[in-house]
Formats: structure tokens, sequence, C-alpha cells
């Protein structure tokens, strides 16, 4: 197995901050459904909160299905896994996510759990892997990565 250098864990934190802003900002826009998918591959695997979706289709399913986002990332944390150079990431994301217009957009009688409306806590769980299809990087430069395993749960 091979060692981790200071400058792979730097490389990969900087890759995991530029995922994390371009990810979210992905999500929450209006072209989602377009834009979304490209972040995963026909292999992908995906679980929504206990549901599973599989590969690009599965991710274009999942947010053609549900209402509009807004992220607001509190924290996230990324660690290289060794074995390939660049590394593999995981990369963990906690915050906040409210669907639809949010509580104000909503009758007075929505329920507290449904998705829409109300915001929740959320954990996210990600393992990125180097995109082969990519353009080499030079040293010192952040790779491309796709998901390859993406985990979100609703933590309240």
């Amino acid at each position: 197995m091979s060692t981790l250098t200071q400058n792979d864990i730097e490389i990969a934190t900087r890759a995991a901050d530029n995922f994390t802003r371009l990810y979210y900002s992905t999500y929450d826009s209006p072209t989602r459904v377009d834009d979304l998918p490209n972040f995963y591959r026909a292999n992908s695997a995906l679980t929504w909160n206990g549901r599973p979706f599989e590969g690009v289709e599965g991710v274009r399913e999942l947010v053609s299905g549900i209402p509009a986002t807004k992220h607001e990332v509190q924290s996230f944390d990324c660690h290289p896994i060794p074995g390939s150079q660049p590394p593999s990431l995981l990369v963990t994301v906690s915050g906040i996510v409210t669907h639809g217009k949010g509580p104000a957009g909503n009758p007075a009688n929505t329920p507290r759990h449904t998705v829409e409306g109300h915001p929740r806590v959320f954990s996210q769980t990600f393992v990125l892997a180097p995109d082969p299809n990519a353009p080499p990087t030079k040293s010192g430069e952040v790779a491309k990565y796709y998901i390859t395993a993406d985990a979100l749960r609703f933590v309240g």
C-alpha cells in the first residue's frame, strides 16, 4: 500500500472543497436534472435516505422527482484513499437542505416531516474516483473526479 504525502492531503482537500462547492451549486440550480448526472457514471451507486438508485439515469430519476432544493453546507471533511495516484477520496458533508419554497411557502397544515418546505439536517458521504477520461493533471493541480458512491441521510 502506498503512503500519502502532505502534498497528497492538501491537493485532496482542495479537490474536495472544489467538488463540494460545485456539486451543491449544481444540485440547487434550475438545470440540475440535466447537469447533476454529469457528476456520476453508469456504474455509480446512490442511496438517498435509504432508497437505492444506480448510475446516471438513477440520479436523473431522483432529482426529477423531488422539489427544488437549497443546500447550506456547514462542514465537510476529506480523506484520501491510498492505492492510486491521484488517490480516490472519501468526502463527508453535513448541512441543512430545504426542499421547495421553504416553510413560508407551505400551507400551515403541512406535516413537519414532509420533504417539501422544512429545513432538514443532512449527512452525505461520497467516494470520488479520479476520472480516467479527464485530461492529465500537472503536479500540484487538482485532479478531476467522478462520484462512484453517494449516500445521503436526513439526520432529524
